[in-house]
């Protein structure tokens, strides 16, 4: 551990190969866990280190909450791995597991074992993890702006402009992209604008890969298995069989895609104080370009080019698409995106 972090991978390698996410139960051995990783770029992480990182896991340093555990921001050198006083050193993100039993600890080594292949720009990178005992943490590179919802739903300070959130778009979809094109396809399963980070520079990455599973594998179409996510970004065919594929992904991407544009969460409050989906109420909007600006978030002001918001609301009609085989796919998603961010002379919204 006297090493500085070991670099990963290049940028473009694809997953490797190993088995599917482990479900062995929590008295499985650490060097059992270790043995299932890929080699490189991981650091065991001594609990005692994170503990004194994190100043005792001190509330004052709680960040976020993931699907499976409480996320505290801590300092570290980055050549000894050892803990350094707030605000020296190395800033990491520290999930702790909050969940007790076999489902948090499957979760918690679910992401260990996925985080652990994926090396691209748009995928939150793992630095190491700690099992010790009963604890379970996982040890990430700290995302300085927090979340994507955060930013969207703030009613006061600085908000996203159109060309930034368009970026944000294109980056997620890259993410999703290389997770669905890898030698083993990977389903996010729980994709919210929560779960996309932004860094120092409001470069989005992808994380909490807590519920993700391999693709349908051979002639299988779907993977079947249990209801799991977040209200709100369920893909309808999902919700009535179970049946999960990649274009499951591809319809909670559209609901991402909706809140950036609308800049409100997945669940919307209506004026009578009744909750909804954000797609029910949205949806009738979209395809009408006279009542588009109904949607679009008004923080954007008259920076929003129209013809612009006509062609975005398109990519999230056709993502949101309830027959699913009629859905783009991530390539598709990413190639429209990028084309919808070329500079263009148009006229803007009156929002």
């Amino acid at each position: 551990m006297g090493n500085c972090l070991r670099k990963k991978a290049a940028e473009d390698t694809e997953p490797v190969g190993i088995a599917g996410p482990c479900n062995d139960p929590p008295v499985q051995t650490l060097n059992k866990i270790s043995r299932g990783l890929p080699s490189y770029g991981l650091n065991i992480f001594p609990y005692s280190v994170l503990k004194t990182a994190t100043q005792k896991f001190s509330r004052q340093n709680l960040i976020g909450q993931g699907g499976f555990g409480d996320v505290y921001r801590g300092w570290i050198d980055s050549c000894t791995i050892n803990a350094t006083k707030p605000g020296s050193g190395r800033a990491i993100a520290v999930k702790k597991l909050r969940k007790e039993g076999l489902q948090g600890h499957n979760e918690w080594l679910n992401e260990l074992v996925f985080l652990s292949q994926f090396n691209h720009p748009n995928i939150v990178k793992i630095i190491g993890y700690c099992s010790e005992g009963h604890e379970r943490i996982l040890v990430y590179e700290y995302m300085a702006r927090g979340n994507l919802e955060a930013y969207l739903i703030r009613e006061n300070g600085y908000g996203l402009s159109w060309s930034r959130r368009l970026q944000i778009a294109i980056g997620a979809a890259r993410g999703l992209a290389y997770l669905h094109n890898s030698r083993n396809p990977v389903i996010h399963r729980d994709l919210k604008a929560s779960n996309v980070l932004l860094d120092s520079e409001l470069n989005p990455k992808l994380s909490d890969f807590g519920l993700a599973k391999y693709g349908p594998q051979g002639d299988k179409s779907h993977v079947s298995t249990r209801i799991l996510g977040t209200r709100g970004y369920f893909a309808p065919e999902y919700v009535a069989t179970g049946h999960l594929t990649i274009r499951t992904d591809v319809y909670s991407f559209g609901v991402v895609l909706l809140e950036i544009f609308c800049g409100c969460g997945a669940i919307r409050k209506h004026t009578d104080g009744m909750a909804g989906d954000l797609t029910a109420w949205a949806t009738p909007y979209l395809s009408n370009k006279l009542q588009l600006s109904h949607v679009i978030d008004r923080k954007l002001h008259k920076n929003l080019c129209m013809e612009q918001a006509v062609e975005f609301a398109n990519i999230i009609l056709r993502c949101l698409n309830h027959d699913p085989k009629s859905r783009p796919t991530m390539n598709e998603v990413v190639i429209a995106l990028e084309q919808l961010s070329i500079p263009r002379q148009c006229y803007t919204s009156s929002v």
